[in-house]
C-alpha cells in the first residue's frame, strides 16, 4: 500500500495533518467507497507500469478518500494520530483534520521556554490545516494557508513541529518539511483539485 500512502499524502497534503470535515460517524463514509478507491489505486498503479503519450485521468472523490481513512488506513497511521479526514475544497485548495497526541511532540522537542507555543499544547487535540496543492510535471508542493489546534489558530512553525515528529522515518529522521517539493508517485503528472474530487493525470 506504499503508493496508496503516497497518493493520500498528495491529496491530504501532509502525511498526518489534514483538515476541516470530520467523517467518523458520517454515513457517506461507506465500505463501498473504500473499495472503489482501492480499485482506482490499482488502476493508477497499472497505468504507471506502461508509459503513454496520451493522458490518462482517474477521478478520486472526497468521500472515497475519507471512507478509506475510516475503514482501511488505521494500521498505516502513526501511533498517536487518529480520526483523519480530508476536504477537497476546489481550485487547488485542500483541507484536513486529525486528532493528534501533542504530548509526544512536546516531550520529543523538550520545550522549556514559556514563549514556545508547544509548551501549552497538551493532550490529544484536533489539528487542522488548509492550503493550496500545486502540481506540475510530476512534482507537487503544498502552500499552507492556515492551521489550528482545537480551533485556535497557530503559526506555521507549530504545524511544522507536529508534522516533522509524526512523519519521521529512518531515511528522513527530521520528517517532512511543509514547503518541501515532493515527487508524485505512479507516473502522475499532475493532480487537478476540484470541489469534492481530485483528477489524477498520468
Amino acid at each position: 500500500m506504499g503508493s496508496l500512502r503516497s497518493l493520500r499524502f498528495v491529496l491530504s497534503v501532509t502525511v498526518v495533518i489534514t483538515a476541516s470535515a470530520t467523517v467518523f460517524g458520517d454515513v457517506r463514509a461507506t465500505r463501498r467507497d473504500a473499495d472503489v478507491l482501492r480499485q482506482k489505486v490499482a488502476t493508477i498503479n497499472a497505468h504507471a507500469a506502461s508509459a503513454t503519450k496520451q493522458a490518462r485521468r482517474t477521478t478520486v472523490t472526497e468521500n472515497e478518500v475519507n471512507a478509506y481513512l475510516v475503514y482501511d488506513a488505521r494500521e498505516q497511521l502513526p501511533a498517536g494520530v487518529v480520526e483523519p479526514s480530508v476536504t477537497i475544497l476546489g481550485t487547488g485548495r485542500v483541507s484536513g483534520r486529525a486528532v493528534v497526541d501533542l504530548d509526544a511532540v512536546r516531550k520529543a522537542k523538550n520545550a522549556t521556554s514559556l514563549f514556545d507555543p508547544m509548551s501549552y499544547l497538551t493532550g490529544r487535540l484536533p489539528v487542522t490545516a488548509t492550503g493550496v496543492l500545486k502540481t506540475n510535471s510530476g512534482v507537487g508542493q503544498f502552500m499552507l494557508e492556515s492551521a489550528a489546534v482545537a480551533g485556535v489558530p497557530v503559526p506555521k512553525l507549530v504545524l511544522q513541529e507536529i508534522v516533522s515528529y509524526y512523519s519521521r522515518t529512518p531515511d528522513k529522521p527530521s520528517g517532512i518539511g511543509l514547503d518541501d517539493p515532493f515527487a508524485l508517485p505512479a507516473r502522475i503528472r499532475e493532480i487537478q483539485v476540484e470541489r469534492g474530487q481530485a483528477i489524477i493525470v498520468q
